[in-house]
């Protein structure tokens, strides 16, 4: 039985026999830039020479910037740091004038704003599984436009406020989502980091007042339509983990390993859910050997898919410049054997 990736991803998720575990590897573009140096080919073709098998499709703005080109801004108007790898929300629209009528929210229905989205499935959608991006959903998406401190403290001293910001995202989402699903994706990925390494950024009495139910109207439309849901969040989120499962949620990632325990997650949540990731980017990848890269990966697979379906396996976030490429061919290789 050989699949094609996608199908073999709609299985894995599906808790379906597979010919072999589907894989993933995301990265920043300078990372991009390094490894298709390395292994000598294009970065536009990285992903089928890294095997990939999902496509997160986005929206289609024009870059714009500072004056001085330190800082990018995305859709939202939301300033981030061009000299950060990763993302450091430099300017937070919101943060001294919180005033939600005057702000200029972006507009969810804009014709354009789709086009190369709809050109990649097209192209692709026999191949590859095809998600739309909803990184920084809706937690991440409220404090980015208000700032890290402010918004915790709008959470706490201000609930009204609180739930009209909140509101007027999941509203502009719920658009976007809609279109998505007209163009024909395959499931959601949503990413919304609310764990530390130790515990939960708040507590889960004020993330279930507060993102919950929000987070239940965003993934309505996707499990309506039997379509899965693929949620990153960050850090130690056990403690609501049985809540996600309640609202949809089919596949977890990015399942880290230094703060979620494999053995537990799968005695916990085997059959419930779909893992997606398991290999430390904090430790392992960047610190190790390629033998330390090799064994990590038979035991993430053999704690987190002892029936060889059900799991995605990937680095457990976005590789970095900080991977030594004898690493990553380590990588590449222990997937010869999934």
């Amino acid at each position: 039985m050989s699949l094609t990736r996608k199908e073999r991803m709609r299985r894995a998720i599906n808790h379906e026999s597979v010919d072999r575990i589907p894989t993933q590897i995301n990265y920043t573009a300078d990372m991009g830039r390094n490894m298709a140096a390395y292994f000598d080919v294009q970065v536009s073709d990285l992903p089928q020479f890294l095997g990939n098998h999902m496509i997160r499709v986005d929206l289609n703005v024009p870059q714009t910037f500072n004056e001085d080109g330190t800082v990018k801004f995305d859709w939202w108007g939301v300033g981030f740091d061009t000299r950060e790898e990763g993302y450091f929300a430099a300017m937070s629209p919101l943060k001294e004038n919180k005033d939600l009528d005057s702000f200029p929210w972006p507009d969810p229905l804009d014709s354009q704003l789709l086009a190369v989205a709809e050109e990649t499935i097209k192209a692709y959608k026999d191949e590859y599984f095809i998600t739309p991006n909803f990184g920084f959903v809706l937690f991440e998406r409220a404090w980015t436009l208000r700032g890290f401190e402010e918004f915790f403290i709008d959470m706490a001293v201000d609930p009204a406020y609180t739930d009209a910001l909140l509101d007027h995202i999941t509203e502009i989402q719920l658009n976007l989502i809609h279109r998505f699903l007209e163009l024909g994706v395959d499931g959601a990925y949503f990413g919304d980091d609310y764990g530390a390494q130790n515990n939960l950024l708040f507590s889960p009495r004020m993330w279930r007042k507060y993102i919950k139910p929000r987070l239940a109207v965003l993934f309505a439309p996707f499990r309506e339509r039997d379509l899965p849901v693929i949620m990153h969040s960050d850090g130690q989120i056990q403690k609501i983990l049985p809540d996600l499962v309640e609202i949809g949620l089919t596949v977890l990632n990015p399942v880290q390993p230094e703060v979620l325990d494999h053995d537990w997650l799968y005695q916990n949540f085997a059959g419930d859910i779909a893992f997606y990731g398991g290999i430390s980017t904090q430790t392992v990848l960047p610190y190790g050997s390629p033998e330390d890269v090799l064994v990590a990966v038979s035991g993430c697979r053999a704690k987190l898919s002892p029936t060889g379906t059900a799991f995605i396996l990937a680095p457990s976030h976005r590789m970095m410049t900080d991977i030594p490429m004898a690493n990553v061919s380590a990588l590449l290789e222990a997937f010869k054997f999934l």
